[in-house]
């Protein structure tokens, strides 16, 4: 792991190493003066670090950003063995989304609709969030309202690339299944270009040798579907 340590002057370790006082496992409700841009951690464990965007959000709905303690350049590190980080990111980025809508909404939006949560692919970038080697996931409430035409182009088909058709590149890179699913108009997937994406490897009598993944104790039904802890934020604590 000592490759993926902190890279000084990232601002994304940064944000990692400020809120390493967080309780585990557990939302953090900081207190901020009115009008304040400054990142509002809303969740920390071993694995990540979430924070609400609020100096330049693109959507006014909510725009949370879902960072790798680790400095992990890209998604092109990720292999069939971060499976479960993957869908953790997502579990957690739903829950805390969801913590933003409103109790009074009459049908808070799904995963599917209003919620739109991926990453931003090399050598795309947002450039009013200028991180480019650390990586992170955007969650954000459509409307992306605040977006601007040259914005646009990172959150947009050309660049980005959806966590949920992700998952589905890595797990049918290691299946029989022929049936792509939510990326039928992208011509190359990002995770092509990594050769080894998915493999894995393993002796004659049955033992896996694949490397081990970047997660810190990931529950292993979380891959099925499993939801994160509960105790997540709430649109109070926000």
């Amino acid at each position: 792991m000592s490759s993926f340590s902190p890279k000084p002057g990232c601002p994304l370790c940064s944000i990692v190493a400020t809120s390493a006082h967080t309780t585990q496992n557990s939302p953090r409700s900081p207190s901020f003066p009115s009008g304040s841009t400054q990142p509002e951690v809303l969740w920390r464990d071993d694995n990540f670090t979430a924070y609400r965007e609020k100096a330049n959000p693109v959507s006014t709905k909510g725009h949370i950003i879902v960072a790798f303690n680790l400095h992990v350049p890209s998604i092109y590190t990720l292999s069939s063995t971060d499976l479960p980080l993957l869908v953790n990111v997502r579990n957690l980025a739903t829950r805390l989304l969801s913590s933003l809508v409103p109790s009074s909404s009459p049908s808070p939006p799904g995963p599917n609709s209003q919620f739109h949560i991926g990453f931003i692919t090399p050598p795309f970038s947002d450039r009013k969030i200028p991180v480019t080697d650390h990586l992170h996931a955007h969650a954000y409430i459509a409307p992306a309202d605040q977006l601007g035409w040259w914005r646009g182009i990172a959150y947009g088909p050309l660049a980005w690339y959806s966590i949920d058709d992700l998952i589905a590149e890595i797990r049918e890179s290691v299946s029989n299944n022929r049936i792509k699913s939510g990326h039928e108009n992208r011509a190359r997937a990002p995770i092509d270009n990594v050769p080894d994406a998915g493999s894995r490897s393993g002796t004659a009598n049955g033992i896996e040798t694949t490397e081990v993944g970047l997660s810190a104790g990931v529950e292993t039904d979380l891959e099925r579907g499993g939801q994160t802890p509960s105790h997540l934020a709430t649109a109070d604590a926000v």
